[in-house]
Formats: structure tokens, C-alpha cells, sequence
């Protein structure tokens, strides 16, 4: 696979060669050019042909919002990462941005660290590697569908390359890692039957922002269960994304906060940087903020929500698993599976990262995978036949 080309705009010279810097010291990135604002970078698009577009906000003629904008005017689908050392003030510029079509966001070290971008590469690494990777792969079955289209009748060959697997719903390519159902390792065993389903946890990351809006936006208004969501993001920024989910979703979507109701019609998000916990109470279910240490490398942590519910609600929940790096969420997804509660995993083909949810499935505690686009259908669907 050819290297991942990032294109860098940023006003600033010193970080426009910090982040050239750490693309060239990133085997499989390179930098396909730099420019100093949006209009100079849209000027370039189609000269470098970039995979990846790293975007600062605050420019001169051009700045970051301008140029998703006009991006989006030109409906060009090159992904973009915001980098801006407004980001952390400016949560809701930042989900502005989301909501023009950027693919996710980095914020730059602030004060007298600004010029150290370490403490922020890899997650930029992360960012570049993902979309930039999925945006090549999509770009080249374009072409591949387009080589075929012009191909004459009489020469065209069929060979499927995709594969379906009842057990799974899921979209398996031939040539990729992915395990088909025999192939996974054996089922843990369920200590129950799974009973009426009374609330719905979901654990996401890298993907997510993106992921999550698509999800929302059709989910029934008649849920009958209440959703609680660990998505991986720094502090600062989950009051402001879950204000931008609650725009576009039928159900209310706030950040939680400590003794919250877990109610039907609500969505709670995990503030950035604590854990959300669940608590059955006579009088109903409360959600609880936790300052306890990082697990599975994060904090909030998928692990210790899945965790939350499997002790509270048993074999009455839904466990969801949605795109990102690692493996967090995996182990207590399938203690959730365990203990008699549905499970769904998101599937490879629709990921921006197959990680989580790979190692679920692979875990053995995911009972079925579902695409993205298929997600919000199948939330309902469980919603109503469950309730």
C-alpha cells in the first residue's frame, strides 16, 4: 500500500515543520505539501491529490471554518483533522467543524508547551493512519468500480469478493484479517437467557464523532430504553459535542453529570476525562462521575461502563461496541455477554478503526455485527422487540 499523503495548513511556520516532523518520522505518511491558510490549500488540492488533510482554525484570508465550508461547497471528501490551539477554548467551534464535515480533532499543547506537539503525536499519528488509509481504500474501489464499468462486456469477468455471514451480518473481504464466525474463539457461556432489554450502553473512539451523528440522527423518538455513551475525548469538549448530537437526535442528548436520571428519551455522554457509572435505585436509575484511575488506557472507559451495567442490569441490557483503537470495552462487553445481555459489535467494513470491536468479536462476547449504516435500524429494532 502507497504511503498516506497529508496535506498541512497552518499559518503558523513552526508548526507547519513540527507536524511535517512527525509525518516523515511516521513510516507509511508522507507529506504531500504544506500551505499557510485555506485558500493557498484548496489552490493545491488537486496538484498533490492528498489522502488527509491536517487543518488549523485560526488563518488569515482563509481560516479553518472558511475552508470547510467551501470544501463542502466543492463537495470535496478528503478528510480532515483539525489541529488548533483554539480547540480547547473553543469547544463549540470545534464541533462546528464537525459538523461542516471534519473527520475528527487534536488539540495543540497550549502555553509554554505549545511548540511540543509529543504529547499530542501519536494521537495525531492515529488520526492520519485511520482516515487517511480508509479515504485511499475508498478512493481506489472508485476507480476499481469505474475500471470495471469501462471494461468491454465480453471481457468482464465476475469474481465476488464480498462475502456475507448470516451468524454475523457481517461484510467480510476475502483478503482481509478478519475472522469469520468458526474462526473466533469459542463462545464464553451465558449464565442466563437474555430478559427485557431496559437500558443500552455504547463504547466508541476513534470514528466516533462522525459515527455517533449518523447514529443519532435516526434513532426512534419512541426508544423505549435509555442510551448511556463512553466516547473517547478530552475534557472540555463532551458538554459541546453532546449539545451538537442533541441538534440532530429525537432523544435528549446532554453530558452527564453526577446523579443524572437514566431515563428513556435521554442519552447521557460520558464527561471527558471521568468515568460514567450506572446505579439502579428504587425510584429509578442514576448515573454517577468517577475520578478513579485510567482503565484500559482511558478515562472514561468503555471497560468500566460495560462493567457499570453488567453489575446493575445483568441480562437486561444491550452492549454496543463501535469503532476505535485498542481494546477498550472488549473485556467488559463480554462479561456483559456473560451475564445474559445482547451484545453487537460494529463491523470491519464500516470502521474507521476495526480495533475494539475486533477484539470483542474475537473475545467471543459479541453476538452480532452490524454496519453503520445499518446501527440505528437495528438499536430500534431491539428497542421495540425487547422493551
Amino acid at each position: 500500500m502507497e504511503d498516506i499523503k497529508v496535506l498541512i495548513v497552518d499559518d503558523s511556520t513552526l508548526m507547519r515543520s513540527l507536524i511535517g516532523k512527525i509525518i516523515d518520522g511516521t513510516p507509511g505518511l508522507a507529506v504531500a505539501d504544506k500551505a499557510m491558510n485555506g485558500r493557498f490549500a484548496l489552490q493545491k488540492l488537486e496538484r498533490v491529490q492528498p489522502d488527509i488533510i491536517v487543518l488549523d482554525l485560526e488563518m488569515p484570508e482563509m481560516n479553518g471554518i472558511e475552508f470547510l465550508r467551501e470544501r463542502k461547497r466543492l463537495n470535496i471528501d478528503i478528510p480532515v483533522i483539525i489541529l488548533s490551539s483554539i480547540a480547547k477554548e473553543g469547544a463549540r467551534i470545534t464541533m462546528d467543524c464537525l459538523e461542516l464535515g471534519a473527520s475528527d480533532f487534536v488539540t495543540k499543547p497550549s502555553g509554554s508547551e505549545s511548540a511540543n506537539l509529543a504529547t499530542v503525536a501519536s494521537q495525531l499519528v492515529e488520526f492520519l493512519q485511520a482516515y487517511g488509509r480508509q479515504y485511499q481504500l475508498k478512493r481506489q474501489a472508485t476507480a476499481g468500480i469505474k475500471a470495471v464499468s469501462a471494461a468491454p462486456a465480453q471481457h468482464y469477468i465476475h469474481t465476488p469478493h464480498l462475502q456475507t455471514t448470516p451468524q454475523t451480518h457481517a461484510v467480510v473481504s476475502s483478503g482481509s484479517a478478519f475472522m469469520t464466525p468458526s474462526q473466533a474463539a469459542e463462545k464464553p457461556m451465558q449464565v442466563r437467557q437474555p430478559g427485557k432489554l431496559e437500558i443500552i450502553a455504547i463504547g466508541i473512539s476513534t470514528g466516533g464523532p462522525n459515527a455517533l451523528r449518523e447514529v443519532f440522527a435516526e434513532l426512534d423518538p419512541k426508544l423505549p430504553q435509555p442510551i448511556v455513551v463512553v466516547q473517547h475525548m478530552p475534557p472540555g469538549f463532551t458538554y459541546e459535542f453532546a449539545n451538537s448530537l442533541n441538534k440532530i437526535c429525537p432523544l435528549e442528548v446532554k453530558e452527564a453529570q453526577e446523579g443524572d436520571l437514566v431515563k428513556p428519551g435521554r442519552i447521557l455522554i460520558a464527561q471527558g476525562g471521568k468515568h460514567l457509572l450506572v446505579e439502579k435505585k428504587p425510584l429509578g436509575v442514576i448515573a454517577h462521575i468517577s475520578d478513579a484511575p485510567p482503565q484500559s488506557g482511558h478515562r472514561p472507559s468503555a471497560d468500566v461502563l460495560f462493567a457499570s451495567v453488567a453489575e446493575q442490569f445483568q441480562n437486561r441490557a444491550l452492549g454496543i461496541i463501535m469503532t476505535g483503537m485498542g481494546k477498550d470495552g472488549a473485556a467488559s462487553l463480554t462479561r456483559l455477554y456473560q451475564e445474559g445481555s445482547r451484545t453487537i459489535g460494529q463491523d470491519e467494513a464500516s470502521a474507521i478503526v476495526y480495533g475494539m470491536p475486533r477484539v470483542a468479536y474475537e473475545m467471543g462476547g459479541v453476538m452480532e455485527q452490524v454496519s453503520l449504516s445499518n446501527m440505528a435500524s437495528v438499536i430500534n429494532r431491539y428497542g421495540r422487540e425487547f422493551a
